[in-house]
């Protein structure tokens, strides 16, 4: 591809938008399908050169070999290129400004493999510095990020956060669990016993 690729509009749930490197976007599977998409489409109608809506032309994104070198552009002027948006409905600003920051830093300083099981309940002893301080969120904040993650599929996003829950369950008995996550029990005694008894097998593994 072209050394100066155009950049990527992300627009998130409320409306706001993040524009950023194309190699920055294409970290999330969804983006970079999205994007495939729109090339194959014009692809399918490249004699007139024009989407389906007719509105745009495309010049120098694709850089297929006898097919086409093509970016969006209004009205065939290639001075005037138009930044690609890509609409991200199930993710809220807060949290896809925090997508943005981890593909941005994870361009420059690639995250470390996840060992699994993890080796400490400590994510500083499980990843770099940065990546560990990233994680140390409020609860609802770090949910998000594995659901954003999840939809934009980034895995390496998508392993951290994990891991991080993980972690704040490794070595906790269930109630320990629970208060951690604010999960109420909605066992009974009885039924909690009866739980136990059929899995005593886990516990002494």
């Amino acid at each position: 591809m072209d050394a100066e690729e155009p950049p990527i509009t992300l627009v998130s749930k409320d409306g706001e938008s993040f524009t950023v490197a194309r190699k920055v976007a294409v970290m999330s599977e969804l983006v970079k399908s999205t994007i495939t998409g729109t090339i194959l489409n014009f692809l399918v109608n490249k004699n007139s050169h024009r989407f389906h809506d007719g509105s745009r032309c495309i010049r120098k994104v694709c850089n297929l070999p006898n097919k086409c070198s093509y970016s969006l552009l209004d009205n065939e002027d290639e001075d005037e290129s138009v930044t690609p948006e890509i609409p991200l409905p199930n993710v809220k600003s807060q949290v896809l400004q925090k997508v943005i920051e981890f593909c941005e830093h994870h361009l420059s300083d690639p995250m470390n493999e996840i060992e699994k099981p993890l080796k400490s309940k400590s994510m500083a002893d499980v990843v770099q510095k940065w990546y560990a301080d990233f994680v140390d969120l409020e609860q609802v904040l770090l949910f998000e990020l594995i659901l954003a993650a999840n939809y934009m599929d980034i895995k390496p996003l998508l392993d951290l956060t994990c891991a991080t829950v993980a972690s704040m369950i490794k070595g906790k008995t269930p109630e320990e669990i629970r208060a951690t996550f604010n999960i109420t029990n909605d066992f009974t005694p009885e039924e909690e016993a009866q739980v136990r008894d059929e899995n005593k097998w886990c516990e002494s593994s």
